[in-house]
């Protein structure tokens, strides 16, 4: 099995929704499948790549999907792993979220955001977090960082939590105000890790949240 590769990039394609890569190691052309955020960053001069691999082997040929960190590629592993996530539409959702949004948004049910990615209606978004949270909870949970975007709180941590439907009413408050996922999720976690009184409502969470990213702005 393939599990990384150093090469030169020679070529990039991309055909509808699929990206990819031509791959030089040692005079042997891989072709690689990547994300389209990955895809997009790609530099022009042809540089040498390191890419994590995953090698998936059918009747009718070999794929090569290839990531620039190994935790993106053992994330996708797990989505692939999932009842109904082929490999486009893992790639689809690290292509539309980081890793570190991806795991937050699996861990929290976040379906809105799920269901952003190509492909992923409500009930893929349900089951990738029935499946996955509890499992990437106890991997992440204790502290680790994705692309030092993600920590979520470990178990027993103290803090109040905002329920399901709070949540997607703030989420949905400030993403109209112009504020990006990532930025809103960072907001509630510090928020509920520094805690509210018992029975405070939306407008309470919003407002803490406000002036939450006010202060990392300033």
């Amino acid at each position: 099995m393939i599990g990384w590769l150093q090469g030169q990039l020679a070529d990039r394609w991309r055909q509808g929704s699929r990206c990819g890569l031509l791959l030089v190691c040692h005079g042997v052309g891989y072709e690689v499948q990547i994300t389209s955020r990955h895809w997009d960053q790609l530099p022009e001069d042809g540089p040498t790549l390191t890419l994590h691999m995953h090698q998936a082997i059918r009747e009718d040929g070999w794929t090569l999907y290839g990531f620039p960190q190994r935790q993106e590629r053992d994330l996708f592993r797990e989505l692939v792993a999932v009842s109904g996530v082929g490999p486009q539409m893992a790639l689809g959702l690290l292509g539309c979220l980081s890793s570190g949004e991806l795991v937050q948004a699996i861990v929290q049910a976040d379906l809105r955001l799920l269901c952003q990615a190509p492909g992923v209606g409500k009930r893929t978004a349900e089951r990738l977090s029935v499946e996955l949270r509890s499992k990437l909870q106890e991997r992440y949970g204790a502290g680790l960082a994705l692309d030092d975007e993600l920590t979520l709180p470990a178990a027993g941590d103290q803090g109040t939590a905002a329920t399901p439907e709070l949540r997607e009413e703030v989420q949905l408050t400030l993403s109209a105000l112009g504020y990006e996922a990532l930025e809103i999720n960072r907001a509630l976690r510090a928020i509920t890790a520094q805690g509210l009184a018992d029975g405070q409502d939306g407008e309470a969470w919003l407002r803490e949240c406000l002036r939450w990213l006010g202060r990392q702005a300033a």
